[in-house]
């Protein structure tokens, strides 16, 4: 198998960073154990993660993630175990889980991705059912996957304050694989059951800066654990609320913040001797699927927007508007994969990686967001897939259609290879990934109403 390409002019600073992190690795899992006394993880999450050399850090963590149909199934029994420890949990006692998915059917990828999902849950010994929210479904409905595997679909019902089947199934634990983009439906609210991941960790209510709020607490800490400048794992970012892009309403505070992120970037750069140009990532602060995002390297850009682009930014999924923004340090990605640039995307169920995959899009740029249509699931150390053409919601796609040739230990460091080892890498951004999921459970209990 073998590993992205790295930038040569960075590929000395990655090559640091990595021994760095692996002479630690004792009291790094012994620090992350500790914080998982103190903190409960997520459930479950995906974690993107960009990759300069010179600095990597997770940029966006899913709560409610899809894709689990691009984990390779022959490490199944590994997720299985993780689901196992997550479930119990909730719910020491469990034997069954009631799985709310998202509304939309047609995208066969995404039931391909919940049949994933309610797969590593048998195996971990759990009944596994799907009570659907889609008010069109209003009896037990089959639905094929993209693979041509077969799913059943039952309307969700609710009787004193517990969710259920018609047949009365009713699991202490109801998982949602619902973002809640469109709201907090009734149903749910004020149950007796578990249900995970908690309801305000939805996009209802859930911001990205939150979460990066958290993640600065995260990242200060364990950069002083690693001996490390803390600006190497993570991005400067602001928040800016009050906007309508269709109206250029709160434009220019917007272009204020971006001219301060540039400055503090451009500062670090001086500093660490670093000839890129500085550039920021805004997007919304809530929602998914890589809508409301853009590439921005001068305030005149936020202050010059096209029609085109006021309207790509005005409205993110289940068509919401966007009237709050995080301002991102950008982090340029010098991974490639076939000549095109790539990131990885790390899965975990409670505390544990249990697979990930690498996004890799011919059509973007180091500086841009590859989360988009015409991006590729590429497995580790395979060639170049063929493009998928159904690209629709980014988290789910084609890779389910290839086996993802993932490392042999998920991750586990080589101790006796400190140079460009694909073992030592994947340790490394499992420890990224981490770092995310402990901020995710740090911002939950922050948020908890």
């Amino acid at each position: 198998m073998s590993l992205p390409q790295m930038s040569p002019q960075y590929q000395q600073h990655l090559l640091d960073f990595e021994t760095l992190l692996l002479s630690k690795q004792t009291a790094i899992e012994a620090w992350f154990r500790a914080q998982w006394r103190r903190h409960k993880p997520p459930f479950y999450g995906s974690v993107d993660i960009r990759n300069s050399g010179y600095k990597m850090s997770s940029i966006d963590m899913n709560l409610f993630p899809g894709g689990f149909n691009n984990l390779n199934p022959r490490f199944s029994p590994l997720a299985a175990a993780a689901a196992t420890d997550a479930v119990e949990r909730a719910c020491e006692t469990a034997r069954s889980v009631l799985i709310v998915p998202e509304n939309h059917t047609r995208n066969t990828f995404y039931l391909e991705n919940v049949y994933a999902l309610s797969n590593i849950l048998r195996q971990a010994g759990f009944e596994v059912r799907l009570g659907s929210l889609n008010p069109d479904i209003t009896e037990p409905t089959e639905y094929q996957t993209a693979l041509g595997n077969t799913i059943v679909l039952e309307p969700l019902q609710r009787t004193r304050g517990r969710v259920h089947l018609a047949d009365g199934f009713s699991p202490c634990l109801v998982l949602l694989n619902n973002d809640l983009s469109g709201g907090v439906p009734e149903i749910l609210q004020d149950l007796a059951q578990t249900v995970l991941p908690p309801l305000h960790g939805g996009w209802t209510t859930r911001r990205k800066t939150a979460h990066f709020a958290a993640y600065n607490q995260v990242a200060a800490e364990f950069a002083e654990l690693a001996g490390i400048d803390e600006w190497q794992i993570n991005p400067y970012f602001e928040r800016i609320s009050g906007l309508d892009f269709h109206e250029r309403e709160g434009e220019d505070a917007l272009a204020e913040a971006v001219e301060r992120i540039l400055a503090k970037i451009q500062a670090k750069y001086d500093e660490k001797g670093i000839p890129d140009a500085p550039f920021v990532i805004v997007k919304a602060d809530a929602g998914t699927y890589g809508m409301g995002v853009m590439s921005v390297k001068s305030a005149d850009e936020v202050r010059g927007l096209n029609r085109k682009n006021r309207n790509k930014m005005a409205t993110v999924k289940e068509g919401l508007a966007v009237s709050e923004v995080i301002v991102q340090e950008g982090i340029y990605t010098y991974e490639t994969l076939g000549g095109a640039v790539a990131e990885p995307v790390v899965y975990m169920i409670d505390r544990f990686v249990v697979g990930g995959f690498f996004r890799v899009h011919e059509g973007r740029g180091a500086d841009e967001n590859l989360n988009a249509s015409g991006m590729r699931f590429v497995p580790l150390g395979q060639n170049m897939p063929q493009t998928d053409s159904s690209a629709d919601d980014p988290d789910t796609l084609a890779g389910s259609k290839r086996v993802f040739e993932q490392w042999e230990t998920l991750g586990a460091p080589d101790g006796k290879q400190m140079g460009d080892c694909e073992s030592n890498r994947l340790y490394v951004y499992g420890v990224m990934a981490r770092l995310s999921l402990l901020a995710a459970a740090i911002e939950l209990e922050q948020t908890a109403p």
